[in-house]
């Protein structure tokens, strides 16, 4: 019975870091084609903020679940819990970045395309307004490059072979 739960354990994390990752990678794809093939900069925009808001929705849940799994598999398997620490560790920087792109970033670039008038790339590129929102485009650009980052990481660790003491 307890090799069945591990095993359960061990595919639930696997689809929850999967889910977060691809939805990471999509997002990379939903971006590129939103701004090729809208007809505003704008449209463009408000679909990446919508779907970037998704993924973080999701991600939250994923990694939520995958730190659940990973906690009952470490009272599971004694064998290996360095390999458990680091994925959680990474896991739990991933939400944190999440939390900080959801709850501070993608608020103050909303709160700066408001001050702009609605529409970014109209704006004059001096006003504060619009410099503040290329400063943290590029910090959102690269907290979801880390989140990204680590997610990869986390998936090569959970291929790792373990020693079970089952």
């Amino acid at each position: 019975m307890t090799k069945a739960i591990a095993t359960t354990l061990r595919i639930l994390r696997l689809y929850a870091i999967a889910l977060w990752v691809g939805g990471l990678i999509f997002f990379v794809v939903v971006a590129q084609v939103a701004f090729t093939n809208l007809p505003t900069t704008h449209e463009a925009g408000m679909v990446v903020r919508g779907s970037l808001i998704a993924i973080h929705h999701i991600g939250i849940g994923t990694g939520l679940l995958y730190l659940l799994a990973t906690t009952a598999l470490r009272f599971l398997n004694r064998n290996a819990q360095g390999l458990y620490i680091a994925e959680s560790l990474l896991v739990i920087a991933m939400l944190l970045l999440t939390y900080y792109s959801q709850d501070s970033i993608i608020p103050r670039m909303e709160r700066d395309r408001m001050a702009l008038g609605g529409e970014v790339t109209d704006a004059t590129k001096a006003t504060p307004e619009h410099i503040e929102f290329d400063r943290l485009h590029n910090l959102s650009t690269q907290v979801e490059g880390g989140v990204l980052l680590c997610g990869l990481i986390v998936l090569a660790l959970a291929a790792v072979p373990r020693r079970p003491n089952l």
